[in-house]
């Protein structure tokens, strides 16, 4: 398969005025919808904001938004960016949303997963954006007031208008994404990697964690020590910010040399094949609409699953009671962890 050259986009590449005057709607107030919001209007654009009847929504108005039901939000505006959960989209889309919209509207979306598995059928009059931030929700504002921008996958997935890739340059520009950069990538490709990363490389975290913690109390290691040194002091996510700044094997400098003799030591060690054979299923299943196809089952049952996780995360565990013995002693909160089911 040939290698298409990547495109990307900075400030220089958006004309503000493309959305002068553009009415603006933010469907969904959870974190990133709350940072979208707010990032725009402080770029001088005219925000609505909708939303259901819930904390998230009073908080809205209580941050001075117009808001209104979801679909109410929605007629009149030149531009509509959906931000809520990609398993309440198709239902919402379908009900509240595609039979409101504007012909020569656009409609944006934040994932491509409703997109690439055709759980969304967009009228043909309206341009169809991809807008995505790959960044926590709350850190889409906190950098857009430094200053400092986000990285975002864009794409423009129907141009009725014949404008839809200047509306979604102005659009990444003023939420604050161009100031770091945007890349060019279509629906599909944006919910295979979001989707191939979560489940593979994701997953093994998950499972390596939980894994070395237990051998590490049977080898008679102390488990406050154990998950701080895993990941509660903070040395972990400094690795990955190492990567991020300086590469990924150029990081591997930042190590000592026993650190760096006992990580080359365990990569050779490990069963790469076995590894690559997983992968390789995970990335089948993505592509093949098999994931989606499950989770759409998962909706029909009133996704029993999101009990099995809440059991999981929430039960008494060495590992938790561990981390809650560290804060304690530290003096630190012990913050609660956002549930499987809230919204973005």
């Amino acid at each position: 398969m040939t290698q298409q050259e990547t495109v990307f986009y900075r400030e220089a590449d958006a004309d503000p005025a493309a959305l002068a005057g553009a009415a603006v709607t933010v469907l969904g107030y959870g974190n990133l919808g709350r940072s979208v919001a707010l990032n725009l209007r402080d770029r001088g654009l005219t925000v609505t904001v909708g939303n259901i009847d819930d904390d998230h929504r009073r908080r809205a108005v209580a941050e001075g938004f117009e808001v209104l039901d979801l679909g109410e939000a929605v007629v009149g505006a030149d531009v509509v960016y959906l931000l809520l959960p990609d398993e309440a989209i198709p239902q919402v889309f379908r009900e509240q949303v595609a039979p409101r919209l504007t012909p020569g509207s656009a409609i944006c979306f934040a994932s491509g997963y409703v997109l690439a598995f055709g759980l969304v059928q967009p009228p043909a009059g309206v341009d169809v954006l991809l807008l995505a931030p790959r960044m926590l929700g709350e850190e889409v504002r906190t950098t857009f007031v430094e200053g400092s921008g986000f990285l975002s996958y864009v794409n423009v997935e129907q141009d009725a208008t014949g404008r839809a890739q200047e509306r979604l340059l102005a659009l990444a520009s003023a939420i604050g994404s161009l100031r770091r950069g945007a890349i060019q990538l279509s629906a599909e490709q944006e919910a295979t990697l979001d989707l191939f990363i979560e489940q593979s490389v994701g997953s093994y975290l998950g499972t390596t964690f939980q894994l070395a913690f237990r051998l590490g109390l049977e080898a008679g290691l102390p488990a406050e020590a154990l998950v701080s040194e895993l990941y509660l002091s903070g040395e972990m996510s400094r690795v990955i910010s190492t990567m991020a700044s300086a590469g990924f094997f150029e990081s591997v400098r930042s190590h000592g040399l026993v650190a760096m003799y006992g990580g080359f030591l365990g990569t050779m060690g490990q069963d790469a094949e076995g590894m690559e054979r997983h992968f390789r299923d995970v990335l089948a299943q993505i592509r093949s609409g098999g994931f989606a196809q499950k989770l759409q089952e998962e909706e029909a049952q009133g996704y029993p699953i999101v009990e099995l996780i809440n059991a999981v995360t929430d039960s008494d565990n060495p590992l938790t009671a561990a981390e809650q013995r560290v804060r304690k002693e530290l003096g630190e909160p012990d913050v609660a962890g956002r549930t499987a089911a809230e919204p973005l």
